[in-house]
Protein backbone atom coordinates (compact mmCIF):
# COMPACT_ATOMS: atom_id res chain seq x y z
CA UNK A 1 0.00 0.00 0.00
CA UNK A 2 2.80 2.27 1.08
CA UNK A 3 4.66 1.69 -2.67
CA UNK A 4 1.15 1.89 -4.26
CA UNK A 5 0.52 5.54 -3.06
CA UNK A 6 4.12 6.15 -3.23
CA UNK A 7 3.79 5.60 -7.38
CA UNK A 8 1.09 7.40 -7.47
CA UNK A 9 1.83 10.66 -5.64
CA UNK A 10 2.27 13.68 -7.77
CA UNK A 11 6.37 13.82 -8.71
CA UNK A 12 8.74 16.22 -6.07
CA UNK A 13 10.16 19.86 -7.76
CA UNK A 14 13.63 18.97 -9.12
CA UNK A 15 16.80 19.44 -7.42
CA UNK A 16 18.61 22.68 -8.03
CA UNK A 17 21.29 23.18 -10.09
CA UNK A 18 24.61 24.38 -8.71
CA UNK A 19 25.27 27.90 -8.78
CA UNK A 20 29.21 26.25 -10.26
CA UNK A 21 27.49 25.07 -13.40
CA UNK A 22 24.73 28.19 -13.93
CA UNK A 23 28.09 30.34 -13.57
CA UNK A 24 29.32 27.91 -16.15
CA UNK A 25 26.95 28.26 -18.79
CA UNK A 26 26.94 31.68 -18.71
CA UNK A 27 30.74 32.04 -19.46
CA UNK A 28 30.31 29.81 -22.32
CA UNK A 29 27.39 31.55 -23.56
CA UNK A 30 29.27 34.77 -23.51
CA UNK A 31 32.21 33.37 -25.00
CA UNK A 32 30.37 31.96 -27.60
CA UNK A 33 29.01 35.20 -28.26
CA UNK A 34 32.79 36.76 -27.92
CA UNK A 35 34.42 34.56 -30.20
CA UNK A 36 33.53 36.23 -33.61
CA UNK A 37 34.90 39.12 -32.25
CA UNK A 38 37.88 37.61 -30.92
CA UNK A 39 38.52 35.93 -34.16
CA UNK A 40 38.73 39.12 -35.75
CA UNK A 41 40.72 40.65 -33.09
CA UNK A 42 43.18 37.93 -33.19
CA UNK A 43 43.74 37.64 -37.22
CA UNK A 44 43.55 42.19 -37.12
CA UNK A 45 45.27 42.92 -34.52
CA UNK A 46 47.53 40.11 -32.79
CA UNK A 47 48.46 38.71 -35.67
CA UNK A 48 49.81 41.10 -37.34
CA UNK A 49 51.45 42.97 -34.01
CA UNK A 50 53.55 39.42 -33.71
CA UNK A 51 54.14 39.13 -37.63
CA UNK A 52 55.98 42.86 -37.44
CA UNK A 53 57.67 41.83 -34.10
CA UNK A 54 59.30 38.85 -35.29
CA UNK A 55 59.82 40.48 -38.92
CA UNK A 56 61.72 43.46 -37.35
CA UNK A 57 64.58 41.05 -36.41
CA UNK A 58 64.95 39.76 -39.88
CA UNK A 59 66.96 41.16 -42.66
CA UNK A 60 65.71 42.97 -46.20
CA UNK A 61 64.41 39.67 -47.71
CA UNK A 62 62.85 37.95 -44.88
CA UNK A 63 65.71 34.53 -44.89
CA UNK A 64 68.03 36.02 -42.22
CA UNK A 65 68.53 37.15 -38.73
CA UNK A 66 69.10 40.64 -38.54
CA UNK A 67 69.77 40.60 -34.63
CA UNK A 68 68.74 44.71 -33.27
CA UNK A 69 70.48 46.14 -36.85
CA UNK A 70 66.75 47.23 -37.78
CA UNK A 71 66.46 48.66 -34.26
CA UNK A 72 69.87 50.54 -34.27
CA UNK A 73 68.89 52.37 -37.68
CA UNK A 74 65.61 54.29 -35.85
CA UNK A 75 68.36 56.41 -34.41
CA UNK A 76 71.43 56.47 -37.13
CA UNK A 77 69.17 56.76 -40.66
CA UNK A 78 68.59 60.30 -41.26
CA UNK A 79 65.14 59.83 -42.35
CA UNK A 80 63.87 58.25 -39.50
CA UNK A 81 65.78 60.77 -36.74
CA UNK A 82 64.28 63.81 -38.87
CA UNK A 83 60.28 61.82 -38.56
CA UNK A 84 61.31 61.68 -34.57
CA UNK A 85 62.10 64.75 -34.36
CA UNK A 86 58.93 66.18 -36.23
CA UNK A 87 57.07 63.27 -34.49
CA UNK A 88 57.94 65.34 -31.09
CA UNK A 89 56.53 68.48 -32.92
CA UNK A 90 53.91 67.30 -33.33
CA UNK A 91 52.69 65.66 -30.57
CA UNK A 92 53.71 68.95 -28.09
CA UNK A 93 52.05 71.62 -30.53
CA UNK A 94 49.25 69.58 -32.39
CA UNK A 95 47.07 68.32 -28.78
CA UNK A 96 48.23 71.53 -27.03
CA UNK A 97 46.83 73.84 -29.69
CA UNK A 98 43.82 72.10 -30.97
CA UNK A 99 42.51 71.40 -26.92
CA UNK A 100 43.18 74.57 -26.11
CA UNK A 101 41.04 76.36 -29.10
CA UNK A 102 38.36 73.51 -28.31
CA UNK A 103 38.30 74.69 -24.53
CA UNK A 104 38.35 78.82 -25.79
CA UNK A 105 35.43 77.84 -28.35
CA UNK A 106 33.59 75.81 -25.79
CA UNK A 107 33.75 78.61 -23.23
CA UNK A 108 32.84 81.56 -25.51
CA UNK A 109 30.10 79.71 -27.40
CA UNK A 110 28.29 79.32 -24.38
CA UNK A 111 27.51 82.96 -24.22
CA UNK A 112 25.99 83.70 -27.33
CA UNK A 113 22.70 83.12 -28.83
CA UNK A 114 24.21 81.14 -31.92
CA UNK A 115 26.97 79.09 -30.37
CA UNK A 116 25.25 76.11 -31.29
CA UNK A 117 25.78 77.14 -34.79
CA UNK A 118 28.72 77.95 -34.36
CA UNK A 119 29.88 74.96 -32.91
CA UNK A 120 28.52 72.90 -36.09
CA UNK A 121 30.71 75.06 -38.27
CA UNK A 122 34.13 73.89 -36.14
CA UNK A 123 32.70 70.68 -36.04
CA UNK A 124 31.94 70.20 -39.87
CA UNK A 125 35.79 69.84 -40.40
CA UNK A 126 35.25 66.59 -38.68
CA UNK A 127 33.04 65.17 -41.46
CA UNK A 128 35.64 65.48 -44.01
CA UNK A 129 38.43 62.45 -44.74
CA UNK A 130 42.10 62.97 -43.88
CA UNK A 131 42.60 62.74 -47.96
CA UNK A 132 40.04 65.38 -48.69
CA UNK A 133 40.93 67.29 -45.96
CA UNK A 134 44.79 67.10 -47.33
CA UNK A 135 44.00 68.22 -50.82
CA UNK A 136 41.89 71.10 -49.71
CA UNK A 137 45.56 72.37 -47.90
CA UNK A 138 47.17 71.24 -50.29
CA UNK A 139 45.54 74.10 -52.61
CA UNK A 140 45.20 76.33 -49.38
CA UNK A 141 49.11 76.67 -49.10
CA UNK A 142 49.76 76.67 -52.99
CA UNK A 143 52.49 79.59 -53.59
CA UNK A 144 50.54 80.93 -56.29
CA UNK A 145 48.31 83.97 -54.72
CA UNK A 146 46.24 83.62 -57.47
CA UNK A 147 45.35 79.90 -56.33
CA UNK A 148 46.88 79.77 -52.96
CA UNK A 149 44.52 80.83 -50.12
CA UNK A 150 46.88 81.94 -47.09
CA UNK A 151 48.90 83.23 -49.44
CA UNK A 152 46.38 85.73 -51.31
CA UNK A 153 45.37 86.91 -47.51
CA UNK A 154 49.20 87.42 -47.00
CA UNK A 155 49.71 89.57 -50.17
CA UNK A 156 47.28 91.61 -49.83
CA UNK A 157 47.81 92.38 -46.56
CA UNK A 158 51.88 93.19 -47.41
CA UNK A 159 50.93 95.04 -50.31
CA UNK A 160 48.65 97.43 -48.31
CA UNK A 161 51.78 98.52 -46.62
CA UNK A 162 54.73 97.73 -49.44
CA UNK A 163 53.35 98.27 -52.84
CA UNK A 164 55.35 96.38 -55.32
CA UNK A 165 56.74 97.87 -58.00
CA UNK A 166 55.00 97.76 -61.70
CA UNK A 167 58.51 97.71 -63.28
CA UNK A 168 60.26 94.84 -61.79
CA UNK A 169 61.31 93.44 -65.50
CA UNK A 170 62.42 96.91 -66.91
CA UNK A 171 66.02 97.08 -67.98
CA UNK A 172 68.09 99.17 -70.47
CA UNK A 173 68.22 98.49 -74.43
CA UNK A 174 70.30 98.96 -77.09
CA UNK A 175 72.95 102.04 -76.87
CA UNK A 176 70.86 102.95 -73.73
CA UNK A 177 72.38 106.56 -71.59
CA UNK A 178 71.90 104.06 -68.41
CA UNK A 179 74.52 101.90 -66.84
CA UNK A 180 73.07 99.62 -63.64
CA UNK A 181 74.11 100.39 -60.22
CA UNK A 182 73.16 99.11 -56.94
CA UNK A 183 70.09 96.97 -58.30
CA UNK A 184 68.90 100.21 -60.32
CA UNK A 185 69.92 102.20 -62.88
CA UNK A 186 72.04 105.42 -63.18
CA UNK A 187 72.80 107.59 -66.38
CA UNK A 188 76.14 107.30 -67.30
CA UNK A 189 76.67 111.47 -67.59
CA UNK A 190 76.23 114.39 -65.65
CA UNK A 191 72.71 115.61 -66.81
CA UNK A 192 72.50 120.08 -67.37
CA UNK A 193 69.56 122.39 -66.28
CA UNK A 194 67.23 123.30 -69.22
CA UNK A 195 68.54 120.14 -71.47
CA UNK A 196 65.75 117.30 -71.72
CA UNK A 197 67.00 114.08 -70.79
CA UNK A 198 66.06 110.52 -71.90
CA UNK A 199 65.52 107.52 -70.31
CA UNK A 200 64.17 104.69 -72.25
CA UNK A 201 63.66 101.02 -71.22
CA UNK A 202 62.58 98.35 -72.36
CA UNK A 203 61.01 94.98 -70.56
CA UNK A 204 57.94 95.31 -69.07
CA UNK A 205 54.78 93.31 -70.81
CA UNK A 206 52.13 96.06 -71.90
CA UNK A 207 49.33 94.47 -69.41
CA UNK A 208 51.45 95.00 -66.62
CA UNK A 209 52.27 98.88 -67.12
CA UNK A 210 50.66 100.90 -64.87
CA UNK A 211 46.69 101.60 -65.67
CA UNK A 212 47.69 105.48 -65.71
CA UNK A 213 50.09 105.36 -68.33
CA UNK A 214 49.68 107.48 -71.03
CA UNK A 215 51.65 107.92 -74.52
CA UNK A 216 55.12 108.95 -73.59
CA UNK A 217 56.06 112.68 -74.94
CA UNK A 218 59.15 113.79 -75.26
CA UNK A 219 60.20 116.47 -72.13
CA UNK A 220 59.89 120.32 -72.82
CA UNK A 221 62.99 122.30 -71.76
CA UNK A 222 62.51 124.53 -68.56
CA UNK A 223 64.99 127.51 -67.22
CA UNK A 224 66.63 126.87 -64.14
CA UNK A 225 65.28 123.08 -64.32
CA UNK A 226 66.23 119.24 -64.67
CA UNK A 227 63.46 117.71 -67.37
CA UNK A 228 63.36 114.56 -68.80
CA UNK A 229 61.27 111.23 -69.86
CA UNK A 230 61.53 107.84 -69.04
CA UNK A 231 59.55 105.31 -71.32
CA UNK A 232 58.89 101.81 -72.72
CA UNK A 233 61.42 102.79 -75.59
CA UNK A 234 59.93 99.82 -77.70
CA UNK A 235 57.73 99.46 -81.07
CA UNK A 236 56.26 96.49 -82.30
CA UNK A 237 57.58 95.62 -86.14
CA UNK A 238 60.83 95.42 -87.64
CA UNK A 239 62.59 98.56 -88.24
CA UNK A 240 59.08 100.49 -87.03
CA UNK A 241 60.28 103.93 -84.72
CA UNK A 242 63.20 106.02 -83.09
CA UNK A 243 65.71 104.30 -80.72
CA UNK A 244 65.61 106.98 -78.04
CA UNK A 245 63.07 109.16 -78.74
CA UNK A 246 59.33 108.58 -77.77
CA UNK A 247 56.88 107.01 -80.42
CA UNK A 248 53.27 107.68 -80.53
CA UNK A 249 53.05 103.95 -80.03
CA UNK A 250 55.18 103.82 -76.85
CA UNK A 251 54.06 105.06 -73.17
CA UNK A 252 55.66 106.33 -70.03
CA UNK A 253 56.69 104.52 -66.78
CA UNK A 254 53.94 106.63 -64.82
CA UNK A 255 54.99 106.46 -61.18
CA UNK A 256 58.30 105.58 -62.16
CA UNK A 257 60.82 107.47 -59.21
CA UNK A 258 63.35 109.59 -60.07
CA UNK A 259 66.64 110.53 -57.94
CA UNK A 260 69.53 113.40 -58.64
CA UNK A 261 72.74 111.49 -56.95
CA UNK A 262 75.65 114.20 -56.56
CA UNK A 263 78.84 112.72 -54.78
CA UNK A 264 76.56 109.39 -53.68
CA UNK A 265 74.21 111.92 -51.74
CA UNK A 266 70.59 112.23 -53.31
CA UNK A 267 69.97 116.29 -53.75
CA UNK A 268 66.33 116.11 -55.45
CA UNK A 269 63.51 113.23 -56.35
CA UNK A 270 60.63 113.46 -58.61
CA UNK A 271 57.81 111.20 -59.96
CA UNK A 272 57.24 110.19 -63.70
CA UNK A 273 53.79 111.83 -64.61
CA UNK A 274 51.68 109.31 -66.82
CA UNK A 275 53.07 109.99 -70.20
CA UNK A 276 56.69 109.66 -67.94
CA UNK A 277 57.94 113.32 -67.81
CA UNK A 278 59.56 114.22 -64.79
CA UNK A 279 60.90 117.75 -63.33
CA UNK A 280 63.57 117.91 -60.92
CA UNK A 281 64.90 121.14 -59.47
CA UNK A 282 67.80 123.55 -60.42
CA UNK A 283 69.46 121.68 -57.19
CA UNK A 284 69.59 118.40 -59.71
CA UNK A 285 71.83 120.73 -62.15
CA UNK A 286 75.88 118.75 -62.55
CA UNK A 287 73.82 115.46 -60.26
CA UNK A 288 73.67 111.77 -61.73
CA UNK A 289 69.88 110.57 -62.46
CA UNK A 290 69.14 107.27 -60.91
CA UNK A 291 66.35 105.12 -60.90
CA UNK A 292 66.79 103.27 -57.39
CA UNK A 293 66.30 99.64 -57.06
CA UNK A 294 62.44 100.24 -55.61
CA UNK A 295 61.61 101.07 -59.03
CA UNK A 296 62.37 97.59 -60.24
CA UNK A 297 61.25 95.65 -56.76
CA UNK A 298 59.59 91.79 -57.54
CA UNK A 299 56.27 91.24 -56.24
CA UNK A 300 55.82 90.09 -53.63
CA UNK A 301 54.56 86.12 -53.62
CA UNK A 302 53.97 85.18 -50.32
CA UNK A 303 55.50 82.83 -47.60
CA UNK A 304 56.37 79.27 -48.78
CA UNK A 305 54.16 77.76 -46.67
CA UNK A 306 55.85 74.05 -47.63
CA UNK A 307 58.90 74.80 -47.82
CA UNK A 308 61.49 72.96 -45.72
CA UNK A 309 61.20 75.63 -42.85
CA UNK A 310 57.85 75.94 -42.69
CA UNK A 311 55.72 72.55 -44.07
CA UNK A 312 55.56 70.49 -40.64
CA UNK A 313 53.85 74.01 -38.97
CA UNK A 314 51.61 73.83 -41.96
CA UNK A 315 50.25 70.47 -41.70
CA UNK A 316 50.00 70.75 -38.31
CA UNK A 317 47.51 74.21 -38.50
CA UNK A 318 45.73 71.49 -40.78
CA UNK A 319 45.55 69.06 -38.09
CA UNK A 320 44.32 71.72 -35.84
CA UNK A 321 41.67 73.03 -38.58
CA UNK A 322 40.04 68.98 -38.49
CA UNK A 323 40.39 68.35 -34.71
CA UNK A 324 39.33 71.41 -32.79
CA UNK A 325 35.80 70.69 -32.98
CA UNK A 326 36.62 67.25 -31.77
CA UNK A 327 38.42 69.04 -28.78
CA UNK A 328 35.57 71.55 -28.54
CA UNK A 329 32.44 69.25 -28.56
CA UNK A 330 34.13 67.31 -25.56
CA UNK A 331 35.29 70.23 -23.67
CA UNK A 332 31.56 71.97 -24.11
CA UNK A 333 29.80 68.08 -23.06
CA UNK A 334 31.94 68.69 -19.53
CA UNK A 335 31.45 72.26 -19.48
CA UNK A 336 27.92 71.38 -19.20
CA UNK A 337 27.98 69.16 -16.03
CA UNK A 338 30.30 71.95 -14.01
CA UNK A 339 28.26 73.50 -11.21
CA UNK A 340 26.88 77.14 -11.72
CA UNK A 341 27.14 77.43 -8.10
CA UNK A 342 30.98 77.56 -8.06
CA UNK A 343 30.99 79.75 -10.59
CA UNK A 344 28.61 82.41 -9.52
CA UNK A 345 30.41 82.18 -6.11
CA UNK A 346 33.59 83.28 -7.44
CA UNK A 347 32.25 86.09 -9.40
CA UNK A 348 30.27 87.34 -6.03
CA UNK A 349 33.40 87.02 -4.05
CA UNK A 350 34.80 89.40 -6.86
CA UNK A 351 36.85 87.21 -9.19
CA UNK A 352 37.09 88.76 -12.86
CA UNK A 353 36.07 86.61 -15.86
CA UNK A 354 39.77 85.84 -16.23
CA UNK A 355 40.14 84.56 -12.97
CA UNK A 356 37.03 82.48 -13.16
CA UNK A 357 38.32 80.61 -15.99
CA UNK A 358 41.83 80.17 -14.91
CA UNK A 359 40.94 79.42 -11.76
CA UNK A 360 37.32 77.29 -11.21
CA UNK A 361 36.74 76.54 -15.28
CA UNK A 362 39.82 75.02 -15.95
CA UNK A 363 40.49 72.65 -12.83
CA UNK A 364 36.97 71.58 -12.82
CA UNK A 365 37.51 70.80 -16.49
CA UNK A 366 41.20 68.63 -16.07
CA UNK A 367 39.64 65.17 -16.40
CA UNK A 368 38.10 66.01 -19.71
CA UNK A 369 41.23 67.82 -20.89
CA UNK A 370 43.21 65.03 -19.94
CA UNK A 371 41.05 62.93 -22.11
CA UNK A 372 41.37 65.16 -25.07
CA UNK A 373 44.99 65.89 -25.19
CA UNK A 374 45.32 62.49 -24.35
CA UNK A 375 43.47 60.93 -27.28
CA UNK A 376 44.58 63.81 -29.71
CA UNK A 377 48.31 62.43 -28.58
CA UNK A 378 47.71 58.71 -29.72
CA UNK A 379 46.29 60.09 -32.83
CA UNK A 380 48.89 62.66 -33.76
CA UNK A 381 51.36 59.55 -33.17
CA UNK A 382 50.11 57.24 -36.25
CA UNK A 383 49.18 60.99 -38.82
CA UNK A 384 50.17 59.80 -41.87
CA UNK A 385 47.44 60.69 -44.82
CA UNK A 386 48.23 64.86 -44.08
CA UNK A 387 51.57 64.83 -44.47
CA UNK A 388 51.77 62.40 -47.23
CA UNK A 389 49.45 64.28 -49.47
CA UNK A 390 50.16 68.06 -47.97
CA UNK A 391 54.05 67.80 -48.35
CA UNK A 392 55.26 68.45 -51.83
CA UNK A 393 58.02 65.94 -53.50
CA UNK A 394 60.49 68.44 -52.82
CA UNK A 395 59.74 68.81 -48.72
CA UNK A 396 58.61 65.67 -48.15
CA UNK A 397 62.10 64.58 -46.14
CA UNK A 398 61.43 67.40 -44.11
CA UNK A 399 57.97 67.18 -42.93
CA UNK A 400 58.35 63.04 -42.67
CA UNK A 401 56.99 61.45 -39.77
CA UNK A 402 57.56 57.96 -38.27
CA UNK A 403 54.29 56.96 -39.91
CA UNK A 404 55.28 58.10 -43.33
CA UNK A 405 58.82 56.90 -43.00
CA UNK A 406 57.19 53.62 -42.34
CA UNK A 407 55.28 53.30 -45.24
CA UNK A 408 58.81 54.45 -47.40
CA UNK A 409 60.62 51.95 -45.79
CA UNK A 410 58.06 49.31 -46.39
CA UNK A 411 56.72 50.06 -49.89
CA UNK A 412 59.23 52.57 -51.72
CA UNK A 413 62.98 51.74 -50.20
CA UNK A 414 62.09 47.62 -49.80
CA UNK A 415 63.23 47.91 -46.50
CA UNK A 416 60.34 45.70 -44.64
CA UNK A 417 62.42 44.72 -41.98
CA UNK A 418 63.12 48.54 -40.52
CA UNK A 419 59.52 49.19 -41.49
CA UNK A 420 58.58 46.34 -38.76
CA UNK A 421 61.05 47.91 -36.71
CA UNK A 422 59.19 51.24 -36.85
CA UNK A 423 56.12 50.00 -36.42
CA UNK A 424 56.56 48.24 -32.87
CA UNK A 425 58.71 51.24 -32.00
CA UNK A 426 55.42 53.30 -32.76
CA UNK A 427 53.37 50.65 -30.64
CA UNK A 428 56.13 50.95 -28.01
CA UNK A 429 55.21 54.66 -27.39
CA UNK A 430 51.35 54.33 -27.83
CA UNK A 431 51.63 52.09 -25.17
CA UNK A 432 52.18 54.03 -22.15
CA UNK A 433 50.03 57.12 -23.25
CA UNK A 434 47.42 54.28 -23.52
CA UNK A 435 48.07 52.89 -19.62
CA UNK A 436 47.77 56.60 -18.63
CA UNK A 437 44.59 56.69 -19.97
CA UNK A 438 43.42 53.53 -18.45
CA UNK A 439 44.11 54.25 -15.04
CA UNK A 440 42.88 57.52 -15.08
CA UNK A 441 39.35 56.13 -16.35
CA UNK A 442 40.03 53.60 -13.74
CA UNK A 443 40.31 56.17 -10.84
CA UNK A 444 36.99 58.62 -12.45
CA UNK A 445 34.78 55.31 -12.07
CA UNK A 446 35.90 54.80 -8.64
CA UNK A 447 34.67 58.16 -7.63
Amino acid sequence: MASAAAAGAPPGPAAPRSRKSVTGTRRAVAALFLLPALVLLGALVVYPIGYSLVRSFGNASGDGFAGFDNYRALFTDDGIRTALKNNVLWVVFAPTVSTALGLVFAVLTERVRWGTAFKLVVFMPMAISMLAAGIIFRLVYDQDPDKGVANAVWVGVHDTFAQASAFPKAHPGRDSPLRPDRGGFITRTTVRAGQPVALPLVGVAPDQLPDDAKKAVAAAPEPGKVTGTTWQDFTRGKGVGRLGAPDPSEVGYAGMRIEAVKDGTVVATAEAAGDGTFVLPAAADGARLRLPASNFREPYNGVDWLGPALVTPSIIGAYVWMWAGFAMVLIAAGLAGVPRELLEAARVDGASEWQVFRKVTVPLLAPVLAVVVVTLMINVLKVFDLVFIIAPGSSQDDANVLALELYRKGFAEGQPGIASAISVFLLLLVIPVMLFNIRRLRREVRR
